[in-house]
């Protein structure tokens, strides 16, 4: 593992301390790290979501795309 060391105002220390003990994280480490695999987990579902508006055709999704959808996971 990798240290890094970086300076920040003191209220932003003070937020993330109540972070770290609002969100029952055991160090400020592990509530960086989380915010860090989070932010990394969001780029790449947006990588994803762009992929698939990417790909293929565009069709229209409404109201009876959306039942046509519904119905077909609730077929037996």
């Amino acid at each position: 593992m990798v240290t890094v060391t970086f300076s920040i105002p003191e209220d932003l220390q003070a937020f993330i301390e109540s972070q770290v003990v609002k969100n029952g994280f055991q160090s400020t480490d592990r509530y960086l790290r989380n915010l860090l695999d989070r932010e990394r987990e969001r780029e790449r579902l947006e990588g994803m979501l762009i992929e698939g508006l990417e790909s293929g055709e565009p069709i229209e999704v409404n109201d009876d795309w959306w039942e046509q959808k519904r119905s077909n996971l609730i077929k037996p």
